[in-house]
């Protein structure tokens, strides 16, 4: 590791870091954060000419406070005028293959076995609560008592930019600076194969480790604080009953968690399976009575319902004898809707009741009103030719009124992060996101592929093609 200087036009920055064991579009995206100007179009002069991103350090010989000129311009090419016609063959050809396809957010570039990132990172640009907040987490950093903090204020302000860099762009984003920042607050992510190519890494990781950061930093309004937008909005009560058939002993426990589990083993074939045996949580613990551990069986409860909701399928295991996490590759179904109301504490059950019953009642109107008019034709008090006939009002007084809004233990499937492969840490990481309208959009890296429901479903797994690991539910509200 040595410190050196970079002048570019009228600016030198002293003491930049640059580890020589990484490849130079490390060094590259360090000095994009700090001048805007992106790694493609920088020009670094170093010994032999231009410096280059597969270039060596070692033959390069930087020494301790050596100055590097730059060139390079941060400002965006100018636009066309908005009232300007647009013609397909005169788009960039990257814009050319997505053009009007109407899609949320755009593609993500792949910076060398990056998927894994940009795929939790479009999975999780679809939940307006957590792009709001991170859209207005403030840049001045009220307080960042440790390095830790640090680290973590420079990821969310990466983050930020790249959520910016999805709402405007209609063209694959480059995920420079969020990705060298994400290698810096967690260097597991900075590892490297041979010729210096980033290492795969676990998508699971990768969004845990993000939620964590968010939670630490990110409230509503966007000043870090205890009251988290993350656990608001992923957030899982769970309270545990843990019992021994060796004495008498109960301990109970609640926590909240960002995840539901399923568990997969021979007997599960379906998602409620797996989450039902995540749920009897049995461990080994300490006996106060007997002074040793011995093996509590568990029994778990839902007692709060998150406005999103994660569940990840557990396929990932640590295989000894060949020393890396082996993959459990058996068919598992996933409900388009699914309901957790079975799961739930009595408590829960009980503030459920009211809005599940509004929620079928609503449903039930709205059926019958479908049946009424058909799809083209309006009523005559929506045309405004008569006043509201007996059923109209009937359907009314079906609509949910005290209980809106609430949550009803039913949730939609709103986004799925699969892998391809046999190993967590090799193959390739793909997201399927719901838009607004109801389209499916696959986002494989820069690629967006619409796909149909019945797609969706075959990602269940039981071969090499796609396979769910990571769901993403929105609640259904009364």
């Amino acid at each position: 590791m040595v410190k050196i200087s970079v002048k570019w036009q009228k600016e030198t920055f002293n003491d930049i870091e640059v580890d020589e064991s990484k490849p130079p579009i490390i060094f590259k995206t360090q000095l994009f954060s700090l001048t805007g100007v992106a790694p493609e179009r920088q020009k670094i002069m170093v010994k032999g000419g231009v410096l280059k991103d597969e270039d060596d350090w070692q033959k390069i010989k930087l020494k301790e406070g050596q100055k590097l000129m730059m060139m390079g311009t941060a400002d965006a090419v100018p636009e066309a005028p908005k009232e300007a016609p647009v013609f397909l063959e005169d788009l960039p050809e990257a814009e050319q293959e997505n053009f009007g396809m109407n899609v949320t957010g755009a593609g993500l570039q792949n910076l060398g076995n990056t998927c894994y990132m940009n795929s939790t990172v479009q999975c999780l640009y679809s939940v307006p609560e957590l792009k709001n907040a991170i859209l207005s987490y403030s840049s001045s950093a009220p307080t960042l008592p440790s390095s830790t903090s640090v680290g973590s204020h420079k990821f969310l302000l990466a983050a930020k930019n790249l959520w910016q860099e999805l709402d405007r762009s209609t063209a694959p984003v480059p995920p420079f600076q969020f990705f060298s920042s994400m290698c810096e607050k967690f260097p597991q992510f900075a590892q490297q194969g041979p010729g210096g190519i980033n290492a795969q890494q676990d998508a699971e990781e990768c969004w845990t480790q993000f939620l964590q950061v968010l939670k630490e930093r990110l409230t509503q309004d966007g000043t870090p604080n205890t009251d988290s937008v993350i656990s608001k909005t992923f957030g899982i009560g769970m309270h545990t009953r843990l019992t021994t058939d060796e004495t008498d002993e109960t301990i109970e426990e609640d926590l909240t968690s960002l995840t539901l589990k399923c568990n997969i083993t021979v007997d599960v074939n379906h998602l409620e399976e797996g989450i039902d045996l995540g749920l009897k949580d049995d461990r080994e613990k300490n006996s106060a009575q007997l002074g040793r551990s011995v093996l509590f069986k568990g029994s778990s409860h839902i007692t709060r319902l998150p406005p999103f909701l994660t569940v990840q399928l557990v396929r990932f295991f640590y295989k000894v004898d060949v020393q890396q996490k082996a993959k459990i590759l058996r068919k598992v179904t996933f409900p388009m809707v699914l309901d957790l109301y079975d799961r739930c504490s009595d408590g829960l059950k009980k503030e459920l009741e009211g809005p599940r019953e509004a929620f079928k009642a609503a449903e039930e109107a709205r059926v019958a009103k479908s049946k009424q008019f058909p799809k083209g034709e309006e009523s005559a008090a929506e045309k405004g030719e008569g006043g509201a006939t007996e059923q109209d009002t009937e359907m009314a007084e079906a609509e949910p009124t005290e209980h809106k809004g609430k949550q009803t233990g039913r949730y939609t499937l709103q986004a799925v992060l699969t892998h391809k492969g046999r190993s967590a840490d090799s193959g390739h990481y793909v997201s399927w996101v719901k838009q607004p309208d109801g389209r499916w959009i696959e986002f494989d890296d820069d690629k967006l592929i619409e796909r149909k429901e019945e797609e969706i479903q075959k990602l269940s797994g039981g071969g090499d093609w796609h396979m769910a690991y990571m769901l993403l539910y929105k609640a259904e509200t009364a």
